[in-house]
């Protein structure tokens, strides 16, 4: 999983933050490292549940119309 080809070299200038989404574009998980970060930040997570929230009642309206009519 760690292979040190991929791995990119520690600098002393280095920022902790770049360097992690370095490895992660290096390692081609970019959307793990995504969700991640926005599950972790509060605001991030509020719109994550907001938007699916949104999202499962718009598709659960759709159905309720749909049997209805």
């Amino acid at each position: 999983m760690n292979d040190p080809e991929k791995m990119p070299p520690a600098g002393k200038g280095d920022w902790e933050g770049l360097r992690e989404l370095d490895r992660a574009l290096a390692e081609d998980r970019l959307t793990s490292y995504t969700w991640k970060k926005t599950w972790a930040d509060p605001w991030g997570r509020l719109k994550l549940i907001t938007i699916f929230v949104g999202l499962a009642a718009f598709v659960t309206f759709v159905v309720v119309q749909d049997v209805i009519l």
